[in-house]
């Protein structure tokens, strides 16, 4: 079996944000191979746009590894940086971020003129790809005398300008209407088939059926597996729930005991946002909106907790609605 043109091992990247560490990945590892669409799926805040962003060497990680086609990405730096990126990635914008005063044509091979090419030799390059992506025809319009779908479409060519073996687009279809976007995803579709591998970021359902590989950036637990009676937990004074962070699955109802909920901050303290005591919920949000834990959660004194499903949660709630409502 060949060998994965992209590779991430157990990569984190952190920042602060208001004096707080924000980890948006942590511990997050995927490969894909030649040829493969990969769909990164997760709400906002999960890490998908981050992980782009490394990928390209725009951000750099905390720690962790990512290699594309045998280069060590995360050890590059200077001109060998700058030509990894001009030749083994191409990135599609989820703004297109074409420039107004230029056409079509002259917006694709701005990049190859920066990079030193003359101006007809990238000028026919231009030419070439807009042909591929199907906007020979509009080569000469500017940006605003372009479609969305079609604005997308040049911003594609624009990103496969050097031939990289590796596409990444930001939610490449989440401005479009459903006309334009079945253009984008046709277009990548013939991309892919071609032996470019593509990575992109979406929420949009549209683009499940052409994705071979699905990465789900933010795993929940199946709580179809695991019974009521087995998600009973007893917390020793100190021992943590959950840490900032992690991965989203249950809502947890305090049965006995207390709970402390600390917030982890970049000098390595804490700052302590509330105790909890029996009969209230801890770690809501993140099940509810899918993203990952906001605060460390442990137990102020020993503890028992019951772990119930976002429908669960949701059902009490309606329950103890209709109960208040009632005469």
């Amino acid at each position: 079996m060949s060998e994965p043109i992209l590779r991430v091992d157990d990569l984190v990247v952190e920042y602060a944000s208001d004096g707080y560490a924000v980890r948006p990945l942590d511990g997050f590892s995927m490969q894909a191979e030649a040829g493969q669409l990969v769909g990164l799926l997760g709400p906002s805040g999960s890490g998908k746009t981050t992980l782009l962003s490394v990928l390209s060497g725009m951000v750099p990680a905390t720690s962790g590894s990512v290699t594309v086609q045998g280069i060590d990405v995360l050890g590059l730096s200077g001109q060998e940086l700058q030509d990894y990126r001009r030749s083994r990635i191409g990135i599609v914008f989820q703004g297109f971020n074409l420039i107004p005063s230029l056409t079509a044509r002259e917006n694709v091979a701005a990049p190859l003129l920066v990079a030193g090419q003359t101006r007809s030799a990238a000028l026919a390059r231009a030419d070439q790809l807009l042909d591929e992506v199907g906007m020979d025809d509009r080569a000469n319009h500017r940006p605003s005398k372009l479609s969305g779908g079609q604005q997308q479409r040049v911003a594609v060519a624009r990103g496969l300008v050097a031939d990289p073996p590796l596409l990444l687009a930001d939610e490449p279809t989440a401005n479009l209407d459903l006309i334009s976007a079945e253009s984008v995803v046709s277009l990548l579709r013939r991309l892919r088939e071609s032996g470019r591998t593509i990575i992109i970021s979406t929420h949009d359902n549209r683009l499940l059926p052409v994705i071979d590989q699905i990465v789900e950036m933010t795993p929940v637990a199946d709580d179809a597996e695991v019974e009521t009676g087995q998600r009973e937990r007893t917390l020793e004074p100190g021992e943590v729930l959950f840490r900032q962070g992690d991965a989203s699955d249950y809502i947890y109802e305090i049965e006995e005991g207390s709970i402390d909920v600390v917030r982890e901050l970049v000098d390595g303290t804490e700052e302590h946002l509330a105790t909890l005591v029996a009969g209230n919920y801890v770690g809501e949000l993140g099940p509810l909106l899918g993203f990952p834990r906001s605060a460390t959660v442990r137990a102020a004194d020993r503890a028992k907790l019951l772990a119930v499903t976002v429908q669960e949660f949701k059902l009490e709630g309606l329950n103890r609605a209709t109960d208040h409502a009632r005469p």
